[in-house]
């Protein structure tokens, strides 16, 4: 018997997509939460009051997030985000580096004060 992988076709991709998304306005405006492998929080960003655009192609991309300008690390490494609704609930977990992550910052090490900042982000329902 041979495996396979089943394939989604574009509206289901949209469909899953857009679901997994809309979960981040129930409550409000979510959050990006950006932490240390301890699960310490060293900067919190704002998503719009609807975080994503609508799907194309199972892809959705992010409407504009403000950043944190006063990160609370001190000299802290981000490991993961964690993307709240606006009710903090958690609605998925990323991983954060500066390569080949769910999300790619310029640098993962965060000095107090300082600001951080996405410039896009994308979420992903593969075929």
């Amino acid at each position: 018997m041979q495996n396979s992988m089943a394939t989604l076709t574009t509206a289901a991709r949209n469909a899953a997509c857009n679901a997994i998304v809309d979960l981040i306005d129930v409550g409000g405006a979510g959050s990006l939460v950006f932490q240390t492998a301890a699960s310490a929080e060293v900067a919190t960003l704002t998503f719009s009051a609807t975080a994503f655009g609508a799907s194309s192609v199972g892809v959705a991309t992010a409407a504009s997030i403000t950043s944190d300008t006063n990160a609370t690390g001190s000299g802290s490494n981000i490991t993961k985000a964690v993307i709240q609704d606006g009710a903090a609930t958690e609605v998925m977990t990323v991983t954060v580096g500066v390569s080949a992550s769910d999300i790619n910052l310029t640098s993962v090490l965060v000095a107090a004060t300082e600001t951080v900042a996405v410039t896009s982000l994308t979420v992903t329902v593969p075929a």
